[in-house]
C-alpha cells in the first residue's frame, strides 16, 4: 500500500484535539513527581535508619521496574488487594504511575543538585546567624535549583512521551487516538507518523523554553 499523504494531513489536526490531555497528564505528573522527589529526598537524609532504609526502597523498585509493569500493578493488580482502588480511573492511575516512577529520579536528581552546593557556603551563612531553613532557602537552594534545572526540563520531556503508555490502561489521549484510527483505517503508517511529528514539534516547543529559562537562570552567574 502507498502513503496516503492526504489522510496524514488530515489526522494531524485530528490528533491535535487531544493535545490538551496530553499536556494536562504531563503536568499535573511533573508537579506531583518534584513534591514526591523532594519529600523522598529529604527521607533519604533522614537520620532515623527506617525512613532512611524506605525512600531507598521505594528509589530501587521504582528505578529498577518497567513504568508499564508499575502501570499495570496499580490499576489491574492493587484494586484486587485495595478494593476501593477499583474507582480509579485511568486518567488518574496514569499521573500517579507516571509520578511515583519520576519521583524516584527526581529524588536523585535533587540529592546530587544539592549534595553539588560547596558545604563551606552554608557553614558560612549559618556562622552570621542564618538558620538551617534561612540557609537552604538563600544560599543552598537557589544554586542546586539552577544546577537541577537541565535535569528537570529532560524529565519533564521524558513525561510528555511516558503519557503515551496511558493508552494501555484505555485511555484515549493522543497515542491512544493514533491506534484507533491506526486499527479503524489500517493507514498504520500515516496514523502513527502523526503522531509521531506532534511529539516532535511539543517537545521542540517546550525544550525552546527551557533553553531560556536556563539560560535567565544561569545570567547572575555568567563572568
Amino acid at each position: 500500500m502507498n502513503f496516503d499523504l492526504s489522510y496524514f494531513i488530515r489526522s494531524l489536526p485530528q490528533l491535535l484535539s487531544y493535545l490538551p490531555i496530553t499536556l494536562m497528564l504531563s503536568v499535573l505528573s511533573m508537579v506531583f513527581s518534584v513534591m514526591l522527589g523532594i519529600i523522598i529526598e529529604s527521607m533519604i537524609r533522614s537520620r532515623i535508619r527506617a525512613v532512611n532504609a524506605g525512600a531507598n526502597a521505594y528509589i530501587l523498585f521504582f528505578r529498577s521496574t518497567p513504568l508499564l509493569v508499575q502501570l499495570f500493578l496499580l490499576y489491574y493488580g492493587l484494586p484486587q488487594i485495595i478494593p476501593e482502588l477499583s474507582a480509579m480511573n485511568a486518567f488518574q492511575a496514569t499521573v500517579i504511575g507516571i509520578s511515583l516512577n519520576n519521583g524516584a529520579y527526581l529524588a536523585e536528581i535533587f540529592r546530587g543538585a544539592i549534595d553539588s552546593v560547596d558545604r563551606g557556603q552554608a557553614e558560612a551563612a549559618q556562622s552570621i546567624g542564618m538558620t538551617r531553613l534561612q540557609t537552604f532557602r538563600r544560599i543552598v537552594f537557589p544554586q542546586a535549583y539552577r544546577i537541577a534545572l537541565p535535569s528537570l526540563g529532560n524529565t519533564f520531556l521524558i513525561i510528555i512521551k511516558e503519557t503515551s503508555l496511558g493508552f494501555t490502561l484505555g485511555l484515549t489521549e493522543m497515542m491512544g487516538q493514533a491506534k484507533l484510527m491506526a486499527a479503524d483505517t489500517l493507514k498504520v503508517m500515516e496514523a502513527f507518523l502523526s503522531v509521531s511529528l506532534l511529539y516532535l514539534i511539543v517537545a521542540l516547543f517546550f525544550g525552546k523554553l527551557q533553553g531560556a529559562l536556563e539560560k535567565k537562570v544561569g545570567k547572575p552567574y555568567v563572568q
